[in-house]
């Protein structure tokens, strides 16, 4: 094992050479704002490739989510059902309409929204009417389960696809499966193009509304007319121009990021670990980052404040903060899962449910396998391995002797 002389990433930007051909048209024809051939292929192309009738490109994914939370209807005082372990951009934009998450456990089949949680929520919350769903690290969720019990309850999914761009379930693309979907090009994701996103629908109305709200809601008039809230939420002309060069290459990556997540679950055959899992009969996801999880028997002692973590190593055993900390002295990058929300300091007030009724209480206590607090159990023993599609088999073949090491 030796320390890679250049630092090996979670998940950088790949590039190809085609983004900067679309720049430099933005830049020759001075079609730099929020207006331009970019932008309006880019939004075409999108839907061909995910298989929406209507793309708005916008700033970011959060932007996407808060103008699908606000298409929603949602308002002060509502209930929102939200995904439990993800990024926090998810449930912000729930927050920006002074609305209140309600976090639901999540499964191990697929690390995302468990359906009977979100069932025995609809009990404990009838009159929700909106349930934000993320993929978690581009596998997708177990749509049919959430989507009968969406349907059951009259409630409407906002699909958080940020991470999944590219995965289907059933043949199909995520980004498809709510009334309104989100996807990201933020620097790390599958595609990029440095910052942007785009809101999925089927409804013109919506797509329209939408593009209006991104473009500060002017009216239209001679004069700068408002008559409602807006933001300056519309993608720019050279961001488009990025993420036009990268779409072609949509498939290459998902192949490249696949392959990683085979190799390490080949290396790993030996040790008590498991990889991020999916069903492969239903979906495919796009492998944007290859996780793991250590088995219960195989975690040494580790405990985690808000900002801090220390463990205690043990022959045969090892633990999430102790194989990040060995990474990062190689040089390499790994990423601990993401903390689920009801464990956050903003939410821990908040309602959570899990599969067995109301879970608040026992944030920080899990039974492995039990389908109690499943997230906490997933963010204790699990991290993010480096996943970058540019990392070379034999660094590759480095990284897995070195997380072997660390179970000697």
């Amino acid at each position: 094992m030796k320390k890679f002389e250049n630092k090996i990433w979670l998940s950088s930007p790949t590039m190809h050479g085609d983004e900067i051909k679309y720049v430099k048209e933005a830049y020759d024809t001075n079609w730099m704002s929020t207006v331009g051939e970019n932008i309006n292929v880019l939004e075409k192309n999108i839907c061909e490739k995910v298989g929406c009738k209507y793309a708005v490109a916008l700033s970011c994914g959060t932007s996407a989510l808060h103008l699908a939370v606000k298409l929603a209807g949602v308002k002060m005082g509502d209930t929102v059902f939200c995904t439990d372990m993800t990024f926090d951009a998810t449930v912000n934009p729930v927050i920006y309409e002074k609305a209140t998450p309600v976090f639901i456990d999540t499964e191990y089949d697929t690390w995302n929204m468990d359906p009977e949680a979100l069932e025995k929520a609809f009990e404990l919350y009838p009159d929700t009417k909106v349930i934000v769903l993320a993929n978690l690290y581009g596998t997708p969720a177990k749509f049919d389960e959430i989507c009968a019990v969406a349907d059951k309850h009259g409630a409407i999914i906002i699909e958080d696809a940020a991470e999944s761009l590219g995965a289907t379930y059933k043949g199909r693309q995520t980004g498809t499966f709510g009334t309104y979907n989100a996807i990201s090009f933020n620097g790390n994701k599958i595609i990029t193009g440095s910052s942007g996103g785009m809101l999925l629908t089927d409804d013109l109305d919506a797509a329209n509304k939408a593009r209006k709200w991104s473009t500060q809601s002017r009216e239209n008039a001679p004069w700068y007319q408002h008559e409602e809230v807006g933001y300056n939420y519309r993608m720019s002309n050279v961001i488009a121009g990025i993420v036009r060069g990268q779409l072609p290459y949509l498939e290459e990556h998902i192949a490249q990021k696949k392959a990683i997540y085979e190799r390490y679950k080949e290396g790993f055959k030996d040790l008590p670990v498991t990889m991020n899992p999916y069903d492969k009969e239903i979906m495919e996801p796009n492998f944007w980052l290859s996780c793991m999880l250590i088995n219960e028997d195989a975690m040494c002692k580790q405990v985690r404040s808000d900002n801090e973590a220390c463990y205690i190593s043990e022959p045969g055993k090892s633990c999430p903060t102790e194989i990040l900390e060995v990474l990062a002295k190689y040089n390499a990058e790994g990423r601990p899962i993401w903390k689920p929300m009801h464990m956050q300091p903003m939410y821990r007030m908040n309602p959570f449910v899990t599969k067995d009724g109301n879970g608040r209480g026992r944030t920080n206590a899990y039974i492995a396998g039990k389908g109690i607090d499943v997230g906490a159990d997933i963010f204790a023993r699990g991290l993010c391995l480096p996943s970058d599609n540019k990392m070379t088999t034999e660094e590759q073949d480095n990284i897995i002797e070195i997380i072997k090491s660390c179970f000697n």
